[in-house]
């Protein structure tokens, strides 16, 4: 998969996973990264699907309606991909804490819901609910972070409130922050996550 890594300054700080929206690169997501933890390696994937010339993180088949096949594969491949990288790289695979906008954070809560393990946190900006009636593995030990919009017309309250309580079922402590902004990225919302990521991992 095409990406980035950097190495960072502090090798036992999480590794940072950038996970970009539809039509996104992996160069989008580098600030948040120097906002929430600059001391942090960063691995940025682009996503290995196009539609209409857009990078996404799997198919879907309309606004708001995945291709569920297409997504347990892709959440497969990256998983995949992310064992081996943490090979290549030399990093702690099991230090690992997603940062997911869009459809980047739509797969980072895939990879929660269908591999134990795969990360040690996430921070979920504008996520809906990736797949439903699958029995997903305990989160305990894994503090979510979910940014959404009380107005976003792409994931309404209802998607963030049911992805909230699926997290919450499986065990893990999640924070959710709205902004009135529909579904855009603001500047609040990413400080919300930095404050967040920083009292859950260096507090």
């Amino acid at each position: 998969m095409k990406h980035i890594f950097k190495q960072g300054t502090d090798p036992n700080a999480p590794v940072l996973l950038l996970l970009h929206g539809t039509g996104g690169t992996e160069r989008d997501l580098l600030p948040l990264a120097d906002r929430i933890s600059p001391a942090s390696s960063v691995l940025s994937v682009r996503g290995n699907v196009l539609e209409n010339g857009m990078p996404r993180y799997f198919r879907r088949l309309a606004e708001g309606v995945f291709d569920l096949e297409d997504l347990a594969f892709r959440t497969k491949e990256l998983n995949d991909f992310l064992d081996n990288a943490a090979v290549e790289y030399g990093f702690d695979r099991g230090n690992m804490v997603a940062i997911g906008y869009s459809n980047g954070a739509n797969i980072a809560g895939s990879l929660l819901f269908h591999y134990e393990g795969t990360l040690r946190g996430a921070i979920l900006h504008h996520p809906m609910v990736p797949i439903r009636g699958l029995e997903i593995p305990g989160l305990s030990a894994v503090p979510c972070f979910i940014g959404a919009g009380s107005n976003d017309p792409i994931c309404p309250p209802q998607e963030t409130e049911e992805l909230d309580r699926l997290l919450q079922a499986a065990g893990a402590p999640v924070t959710v922050h709205w902004e009135p902004y529909g579904h855009q990225l603001t500047s609040t919302e990413v400080a919300a996550a930095a404050a967040w990521y920083n009292e859950t991992f260096n507090g």
